[in-house]
């Protein structure tokens, strides 16, 4: 076996055991993880050796959870979170050495982890052991040092599983079919052929040709798919923060080493197994992927447990960050880790696999031929068995029969199909390679076109999520940034206040190897909001400098549930009895009702009055009908002489007790001032929005922003392009007199914006809708589209939880929806109403909240600077934030099913229908057979194939984004429809026309009408028609090779028939344009030559019993195959002259 050959092998899985593979994986982890769990509690339990050791070789099936389980399957290399390792570069890895034993037992693994103390220890401890700084971190050379002994910080690849890799490739799609057509050949040549006839030897091998052509396109499907995927992975590293020579900074992930000093955030997923030794008192953990339980674990700096995998106070590889925000010390990396060790014990297991719409569409289509052509072969034998070989003997032996039976599977099979499927995941690959868009698995881009809601978070989606501050307010009084930080220069008191609150209660810190950069161009590590500002506080004075100057004593991150952050602060240079003060920051909405007080400009406190909140509550509506995110800081302080909750309380000795008394006194709070923070929407955004709409897609923003917020943003990003839009009150009260057919049930009716051709798929926009967008894309600025008659709705989280079934089918009328102030748990039940609704729905988001409703939709598409979470979550990733880019794949989704069926549409009439018709009438009607076994396979391998594989190449129809979204459950690869256009309409003619010229050649050279060729059955021997047995023989091979050539030349004009399936030719020009495939030309001169050489070579002619047929016959097969493009173009016409026709019914 090759090299080459043996690297594509390694870790090699197909597409459709993707999901399955996912969850057999998160199975074993959890087994594995739960029986350690147990073993170490209890040493003496029964060990079960057996067991285990058949899960003990390394790294089994260890680099395919999480992330990188799905891309893996495809792509065909091993991932760990964001951190891709190719088969071909497998190193030593996680502190294993390079001597060390890659075959260890599930007992040395279990030993391993029940004598590690790293969470027993007290941190000093830990600082000794690893010889690192809790204040430093790791000096350079210890890290080089480190990296050289251990290797980088990822997972050993999966061992190769060449003998399944070679069983799929071998036996999928057709194949089996074609092994059991092969099977019988070679039998009926011997032993049952008497005497053993070569021909049929001769059909066995080109029958094994066949399955070694599949069997060399699934290769190169998955070598070159691999190749591509390869190149876009490595664009998505996973980076972490770490403290190294004194300063923070970002670093691969496959970079850290033991000691190294990590700090996470919520979002992120842990990237090697740490030591907490510093938590906030709201961090949380996901562990499910290892523990199989869905509640979050909180993280301690103090052992929980003396099991090392039940303590709290390490954070697992590969978990992620719900909440909070942590630092610790790397005690393992790589295989050495939690993860490393139990994916050890982790197998790839069997079971049934949810497939993609694509997969289960192409099962299906297998198994409807699969069944058609076993019932035909079997009838025909029946046929044979009980009527042609008693009434006929003589006619047909039994290896005859047997041959014609195969001949009848073999027609029934497109043989093309696979290679087309292979070609176009190739070609999408590159296309999405392109558009910098990773797709986990391929055939999911299928699924996006029949998406019809988009749900989209609005911050760093919709958005640039590059914040900047616009405004400070105080009470009534707006400042611009350029006046706020002339004011605090001249020493303001009310901007000396919004300062400290502002840098202070803030999560941002700079990278501090970008400090000579100028503010804007610094790199951040921190959300967008808390960057903003902390960019805008840095601009007043360095934060470095405030937060130097103060001592934090105890800190309560945001999160999407309480909509706030708070820090208690005290200054370093006061005395003791100087006490702390509280600093929160958070939704307006959220801390009002919290305050008593409020900073005028001049730094005057006032009570809160009906006026001032007035006033407060004016200033925050106009900025957020401006598009502004508002955020109001406040504080709460104590005098000297009271007594203050936090004086006598050890933030990390009695941290529960802190942590209670910061939520009991974040109240009676003083308003400090608001600050409005603009984030545009990308420029791409109402152009990308107007295209969705008139492609049949509702795009609704779900976010957590304040509702007059996201109102705002989503009109200029053309969301919302209604004059007003509802409230909950109006839809209910107006519910009544809604109209009724304004429903988006996918199979019930169309948006509004939709014209009148109402046939499932070929829905096009109203002119006018059309016309009302082209003018909007001309001038952005200026206008909005208005829809026809569109509605929109704004609601907020809150009302959610009071909405019954019938609200939700009320909201499921709206063109245009706006989901503001929304938590996770509530974006997760917006997809869940839509999809009980027959939506088709995909999600976009980037932040980690998103990741519930990115896993429920039916694709989840992340941000490439979104959070670890988020991408895990998704099925599709943009790696250059540019949203436009979802319509690419949208309409790439649209463009694989739209070429599948025109390929089918090519390959059924001839390579199915004019074949199984000879058969048919050779053993029902006798005829002399018009078409041998052998020609049927050099139509379908090799005259078809190519003209087909030029097929997938076709550009889309210049209406494929003014269709509606595919509906699953009706609009099928294959349904009555499609059979009635390729078998009832096409393959009828084409049958037609290929008899006629197989009764006039044997009229015209043989002298035989088509009476006496009915019913010849056993008279077709020597003295039939005073004709010799050679002169017979000859008489049909040149009857049957013309019959051939018919097809082969029909076949060019029915490619050009199928490069539309409404447009007219005219409209889909191959030659030049935006339509052009010259593929097609070279594809039929390739079919030509084949043709020729089936036909003129005198060494073929002799195995094949084929002849060189009268040139006559190469040119009256071109006018019937005009006859059938101008019939399928007339078809066409009345297609679209009357699309509620009953020959538009009737299209497929």
């Amino acid at each position: 076996m090759s090299r080459s050959l043996k690297a594509r092998l390694q870790g090699k899985q197909r597409e459709s055991f993707q999901r399955e593979n996912t969850l057999n994986l998160e199975r074993q982890l959890t087994i594995g993880y739960r029986t350690l769990s147990i073993q170490i509690d209890d040493p003496d339990l029964e060990r079960s050796k057996g067991s285990y050791q058949q899960h003990g070789q390394e790294g089994s099936g260890g680099s395919r959870g999480l992330f990188g389980t799905a891309l893996s399957s495809l792509g065909r290399f091993p991932v760990i979170g964001r951190v891709f390792k190719s088969p071909r570069s497998v190193r030593k890895s996680g502190g294993v050495d390079s001597g060390a034993d890659n075959s260890s037992t599930a007992g040395a693994i279990r030993d391993a982890l029940a004598t590690s103390d790293y969470h027993l220890i007290d941190t000093n401890e830990i600082f000794t052991r690893f010889n690192t700084s809790p204040i430093q971190g790791l000096e350079t050379s210890a890290i080089e040092a480190r990296q050289a002994r251990d290797g980088k910080n990822i997972l050993s690849p999966p061992p190769s599983r060449w003998l399944k890799t070679i069983f799929n490739w071998l036996f999928s799609g057709f194949a089996p079919l074609v092994w059991i057509a092969c099977l019988v050949v070679w039998i009926s040549w011997k032993p049952l052929g008497k005497p053993p006839s070569v021909n049929y030897l001769a059909l066995a091998i080109a029958l094994v040709i066949v399955v070694a052509v599949q069997t060399g396109f699934n290769i190169y499907q998955d070598w070159s798919t691999s190749r591509i995927m390869s190149s876009i992975t490595g664009l998505l590293p996973l980076e972490t923060l770490v403290t190294r020579n004194g300063q923070k900074q970002s670093v691969l992930a496959a970079e850290l080493v033991v000691g190294d000093l990590v700090h996470v955030k919520a979002g992120d997923k842990v990237p090697a197994d740490l030591r907490l030794i510093e938590v906030s008192r709201d961090l949380k953990f996901d562990r499910s992927m290892l523990t199989g339980e869905s509640d979050a674990v909180s993280g301690t700096i103090r052992s929980t447990n003396p099991n090392y995998l039940e303590t709290k106070n390490i954070a697992a590889m590969g978990t992620n960050v719900l909440q909070g925000t942590a630092t610790g010390v790397v005690v393992s990396t790589g295989d050495r880790t939690i993860m490393g060790r139990i994916t050890q014990l982790a197998t790839q297991g069997t079971g049934k696999t949810e497939k993609t719409l694509l997969q289960q569409e192409l099962q299906r289509f297998v198994i409807v031929v699969a069944v058609m052509s076993l019932v035909t072969g079997t009838i025909l034998i029946i046929v044979w068995a009980a009527w042609l070989r008693r009434s006929f003997p003589g006619f047909l032996a039994l290896s005859d029969a047997l041959v014609n039976s195969v001949g009848v599977i073999v027609a029934f099979q497109p043989e093309g199909l696979p290679f087309c499927v292979s070609m176009t995941l190739t070609l999408i690959a590159r296309r999405m390679q392109k558009q910098r868009v990773l797709v986990k698995n391929l055939t999911t881009v299928e699924t996006l076109g029949s998406v019809n809601i988009i749900c989209s978070d609005k911050t760093g989606t919709l958005t640039c999520n590059r914040m900047s501050v616009k405004n400070c307010g105080f009470l009534e009084k707006s400042l611009a940034t350029d006046e706020a930080s002339k004011r605090y220069k001249a020493n303001d008191l009310a901007m000396s206040a919004l300062y400290d609150s502002a840098s202070l209660c803030n999560g941002a810190t700079f990278d501090g190897t970008t400090l000579d950069l100028p503010i804007d161009e610094r790199k951040v590590s921190g959300d967008a909001t808390d960057t903003a500002i902390l960019r805008f506080a840095e601009s007043l004075r360095p934060v470095e400098e405030n937060r130097n100057a103060h001592t934090k004593l105890f800190e309560i991150p945001f999160n999407s549930k309480n909509k706030w952050m708070l820090t208690i602060q005290k200054p370093k240079d006061s005395n003791s009895n100087v006490p702390p003060t509280l600093y929160t920051k958070g939704a307006p909405d959220v801390l009002l009702s919290r305050c008593t007080h409020a900073l005028d400009v001049n730094g005057n406190s006032h009570p809160l009055s009906e006026a001032i909140i007035a006033k407060i509550t004016s200033t925050q509506q106009f900025w957020s009908g401006n598009g502004q995110r508002v955020l109001m800081l406040c504080r709460r302080t104590w005098e000297s002489d009271v007594v203050c909750p936090f004086t006598n309380v050890d933030p990390i000795a009695d941290s529960t007790r802190m942590e209670a008394l910061a939520y009991q006194n974040n109240q009676q709070l003083e308003i400090v001032g608001m600050i409005g923070i603009v984030d545009p929407p990308r420029p791409e955004i109402p152009d990308v929005v107007d295209k969705c709409r008139m492609a049949g897609m509702r795009i609704f923003m779900v976010t957590g922003d304040f509702s007059t917020t996201a109102a705002a943003i989503a009109r200029e990003c053309h969301i919302i392009t209604a004059p007003h839009y509802d409230s909950l009150e109006e839809l209910r009260i107006g519910h009544n007199i809604t109209d009724s057919g304004n429903s988006f049930k996918n199979d019930v009716e169309k948006p509004l914006i939709f014209g009148s051709d109402e046939k499932s798929g070929s829905t096009t926009p109203s002119t006018q809708y059309a016309e009302q967008v082209k003018g909007n894309n001309n001038n952005h600025g200026s206008s909005n589209p208005t829809l026809i008659r569109s509605r929109a709705l704004v609601l907020t989280g809150e009302q959610l939880g009071g909405l019954d079934d019938g609200d939700w089918d009320l909201i499921n009328t709206y063109d245009e929806i706006v989901f503001a102030r929304t938590t996770p748990e509530q974006k997760l039940r917006i997809v869940n109403e839509f999809r009980k609704r027959d939506g088709i729905v995909a999600v976009t988001g980037d932040g980690s909240n998103d990741a519930p409703a990115l896993k429920a939709a039916h694709i989840g598409v992340a941000m490439g600077a979104g959070s670890e979470v988020a991408k895990e979550a998704a099925a599709m990733i943009l790696l250059d934030n540019n949203f436009s880019s979802i319509l690419v794949a949208i309409k790439n989704g649209r463009l694989v099913f739209d070429n599948l069926k025109k390929v089918l549409a090519y390959l059924l009439p001839a390579g199915s229908f004019s074949e199984l018709m000879p058969m048919l009438f050779n053993m029902l009607f006798g005829v002399p057979l018009p078409l041998s076994p052998f020609l049927m396979i050099v139509i379908c391998m090799l005259t078809d194939v190519w003209v087909s594989i030029s097929l997938m190449f076709e550009a889309a129809e210049s209406d494929i984004m003014t269709r509606r979204p595919r509906n699953p459950k009706k609009d099928r690869l294959v349904n009555w429809r499609f059979f009635l256009q390729v078998y009832g309409f096409i393959g009828v003619f084409q049958c037609l026309f290929a008899h006629i010229i197989y009764f006039t050649y044997m009229h015209k050279y043989g002298g035989f009408s088509i009476h006496q060729l009915f019913f010849a059955y056993n008279k077709w021997t020597a003295g039939f028609g005073g004709k010799t047995q050679e002169e017979l023989n000859d008489l049909l091979s040149t009857a049957e090779t013309s019959y051939f050539v018919a097809l082969v030349i029909m076949q060019w004009f029915n490619a050009f028939a199928c490069r539309t399936r409404r447009l007219s030719l005219f409209q889909q020009n191959p030659l030049w344009g935006p339509s052009k495939n010259l593929l097609i030309f070279g594809a039929i001169i390739v079919a030509l030559g084949v043709a020729l050489i089936s036909s003129m070579i005198p060494a073929i002619n002799g195995v094949f019993f084929t002849k060189a047929i009268p040139v006559e016959f190469w040119f009256i097969p071109m006018g019937f195959g005009a006859a059938v493009l101008l019939l399928d173009e007339i078809r066409k016409f009345f297609v679209r002259r009357y699309p509620k026709g009953i020959i538009a019914y009737l299209a497929w």
